[in-house]
């Protein structure tokens, strides 16, 4: 906010609280920019973690046809080269099956060779359980 001759005659104060104002909208902008990068490097690193852990065959991905969060993960796995199967509960009986003995409360439902159940894309549970 600029101020004109006006408001600086009714308050002189005026020019040193907009620059104020200016200064603290940049900060916040520098704050939330660091924020995003560093969410991204994150995001980067747990893809890199979980791609050099997984060999073609460790990870099937449960899903439903009618899941955001399952297309979510599929991008996200994709985006980061993480080898990984999926069947869906709508058009595989035998996944249906799968899906309905882990006991789990919604897709995706992750099965980690074989042994260990997660769900939802929990990088950090994924990671731990494909640690040898």
């Amino acid at each position: 906010m600029q101020c004109n001759e006006m408001m600086k005659a009714a308050d002189p104060a005026c020019g040193t609280r907009a620059r104020g104002m200016l200064g603290l909208i940049a900060l916040v902008l520098v704050v939330y920019a660091a924020q995003m990068g560093w969410k991204q490097h994150l995001d980067t690193r747990r893809g890199q973690e979980l791609a050099a852990l997984a060999a073609p065959g460790d990870l099937r991905m449960i899903s439903s046809d009618t899941c955001p969060y399952c297309v979510a993960a599929r991008r996200w796995l994709r985006e980061h080269d993480v080898p990984f199967s999926e069947c869906s509960i709508e058009r595989d009986p035998a996944c249906r099956a799968d899906y309905e003995r882990a006991g789990t409360p919604g897709t995706p439902t992750f099965i980690v060779r074989g042994r260990h159940v997660v769900t939802g894309l929990d990088q950090a549970r994924l990671r731990d359980a494909l640690k040898p």
